[in-house]
């Protein structure tokens, strides 16, 4: 009965074998939320990140520096709307007051924003053929079943846009299309928490 072990002592025996936390373990633990905090409210332009952050001692700084770079990063997402394009902004304006290498995060910005231009540019020309392409698929496909099932061709007019069946397909094209450019976007997001 003695080689039995609760499940609690089988936790503190694992925990123990990790060993202690580090010093700088237990400080990035105690100032990420407060980091991610303030950068979620810089998005909201609820405050200004930089003042914020200077309230802080240099040590403290860096570990809320390091996790709000974090929440910014992850807020840059493809300009599909005036929303989104401002919280872009206003990410990539706090990740360079962040970072030292202001040459390096320029270059990465330059490389985001022609992926951006892209997207709002040719992408819309290519999303409008491909919304376009899937109508005229999904109306073909709907008249083809009228047309089998009371064997008389189909003349009625279809509101396609308004069918499940459209708005499905039109959802996987969409993210098919959008992918391209999550996966650059992905990449430059990488690059950009890689610089000091």
């Amino acid at each position: 009965m003695s080689e039995m072990k609760s499940a609690f002592e089988r936790a503190m025996e694992r925990a123990e074998s990790l060993g202690k936390a580090s010093e700088e373990d237990l400080k990035k633990w105690k100032y990420a939320p407060e980091g991610e905090k303030l950068a979620a409210l810089h998005l909201k332009d609820e405050c200004d990140l930089v003042t914020e952050l200077g309230r802080y001692d240099d040590d403290a700084r860096r570990y809320l520096g390091e996790s709000a770079q974090g929440v910014l990063v992850r807020n840059i997402s493809l300009p599909r709307n005036e929303v989104a394009k401002k919280t872009n902004r206003k990410a990539m304006e706090a990740i360079k007051e962040l970072k030292r290498d202001k040459v390096g995060v320029e270059n990465v910005y330059t490389k985001l924003r022609r992926v951006f231009n892209h997207y709002e540019q040719e992408g819309e020309q290519q999303r409008r053929q491909a919304y376009e392409t899937v109508k005229r698929d999904v109306e073909a496909k709907m008249q083809q079943a009228i047309q089998q099932q009371t064997g008389l061709p189909a003349q009625m007019k279809i509101d396609v846009e308004s069918q499940p069946q459209f708005q499905q397909e039109w959802r996987r094209a969409l993210v098919q299309f959008e992918s391209q450019y999550l996966k650059l976007i992905d990449e430059f997001k990488q690059e950009l928490l890689s610089i000091p």
